[in-house]
């Protein structure tokens, strides 16, 4: 049995099934409940929901559950026309993003298999949340469908087990708030194959490929379907691919941060809810002109729409990342001041500060909690200073660590640019071309 609101049954049962339970009884709740006033929520409750959840407990099972297929052949056709008539298709069935698919044909799914050591039906990961098991074959139809390179294989099974892995989370994705993941390139790989991490990183190269392929990995294999699991409200960007500009760097490069040495190849997995704008911070080549830089990207931090998440520590909080993208130029000017990437992260967490009733407003008004700072103070999640006065100053990030800053774009533009993401923390895994190939 499970409760729901309006809008999200459909999700619930596909959630459920997912998980093996196949009548998955459900009592949904009428209407937005974010919007409904204590009393509408009571009335609703009282009235309808009790109703519904012991109709659910005591009604008679509709029959048998469903049986399980037993699987398609992965190499049987399942359509064939033209390409035209193949987006047609692959659109009506929710396998397309909606835009037009390369068709993913034996033969080229194939030559994307020579960039793999594994057995083209050997189990990578089960996915979260349709729990499907992804295989080289099945990531290599995605990765054809979105126009990648043969060569981009390893990188996307790395993906697979950066989503997999329970440190991502990716069974959370499905918010109304609208996340979607994002992949980060690092290591000799990036030169390699050209992938793009300077001007224009997001659109150039192989990396909108990589991202598309990325998303209908999500999509198809993860099973997060528009509308049906996958609850943005305004909908969702397609998820992007970037890396990072190591040379132009004066730091250590990001998968070093996460254990990796700098010889390593990897992919990180991360989630957002956002994705721009880029300001600018001027007058930044001395140590007091780099400080703008800080003091931008902290304000940056404190306008975004999960900051009521930020302080949150202990057991009953939410994971939450924040990555800072930083233009070479800029990373350079706050090197040159003097600051290490782990000054950085600390003044940031130090300059991440605002008016506890700011902060008060932002989290009675923008969260469904229906709770207060008291009692959110009294279960751990919030420091003691959140029962201050409404003009004290208080600090909205839980700690530095939850900053993690990547050095990448157009080497002669000051910009910066902040990721928000919940539910989730950054993976990391290892891109491990075959023995027998130069990746």
């Amino acid at each position: 049995m499970v409760v729901t609101s309006t809008g999200f049954s459909l999700q619930a049962r596909l959630t459920g099934k997912a998980g093996g339970i196949e009548d998955l009884r459900i009592a949904e709740y009428p209407g937005p409940l974010g919007i409904h006033s204590a009393d509408e929520i009571e009335r609703n409750v009282e009235t309808t929901l009790i109703d519904r959840i012991i109709d659910g407990l005591t009604r008679a099972a509709d029959g048998a559950a469903a049986t399980q297929s037993g699987g398609r052949d992965p190499r049987a056709a399942v359509f064939s026309g033209t390409p035209e008539e193949i987006n047609r298709h692959f659109i009506a069935q929710e396998w397309s993003d909606g835009l037009p698919v390369l068709p993913p044909t034996v033969e080229r799914v194939e030559r994307f298999l020579q960039f793999s050591d594994r057995a083209a039906d050997a189990g990578i990961a089960v996915m979260p949340g349709a729990n499907l098991r992804a295989t080289p074959w099945t990531i290599a139809v995605n990765a054809v469908m979105a126009g990648c390179e043969p060569a981009h294989l390893p990188i996307l099974i790395a993906a697979v087990e950066a989503l997999a892995d329970e440190r991502c989370k990716l069974a959370s994705i499905g918010t109304s708030s609208g996340s979607f993941p994002f992949m980060l390139i690092n290591g000799p790989i990036v030169k390699q194959l050209g992938i793009a991490s300077d001007a224009q990183l997001v659109s150039r190269g192989p990396n909108p490929a990589l991202g598309r392929a990325l998303g209908l990995i999500v999509r198809n294999i993860g099973g997060f379907r528009p509308g049906a699991t996958y609850m943005g409200t305004f909908g969702y960007p397609l998820a992007f691919a970037l890396a990072e500009s190591e040379d132009a760097s004066p730091w250590a490069p990001f998968q070093v941060d996460q254990g990796f040495s700098r010889e390593d190849s990897t992919v990180t997995i991360g989630v957002t809810n956002n994705f721009g704008p880029a300001p600018a911070p001027y007058d930044t080549a001395d140590k007091a002109g780099a400080q703008t830089a800080i003091e931008l990207l902290a304000k940056e931090i404190t306008r975004k729409t999960r900051l009521f998440n930020y302080p949150g520590r202990g057991p009953g909080a939410e994971e939450v990342m924040i990555t800072l993208l930083i233009s070479p130029s800029v990373a350079k000017s706050l090197a040159d001041a003097g600051y290490t990437k782990d000054d950085v992260r600390r003044l940031v967490f130090e300059h991440c500060t605002m008016r506890l009733g700011d902060f008060e407003w932002v989290f009675k008004y923008t969260t469904v909690m229906r709770m207060s700072l008291r009692e959110r103070v009294e279960e751990g999640v919030l420091p003691p200073e959140f029962l201050g006065e409404p003009d004290d100053i208080v600090r909205v990030l839980s700690s530095p660590d939850i900053l993690h800053i990547v050095v990448c774009g157009d080497p002669h533009r000051n910009r910066v640019m902040v990721l928000e993401g919940g539910h989730t923390l950054p993976t990391t895994k290892k891109i491990r071309p075959p023995a027998n190939r130069q990746a």
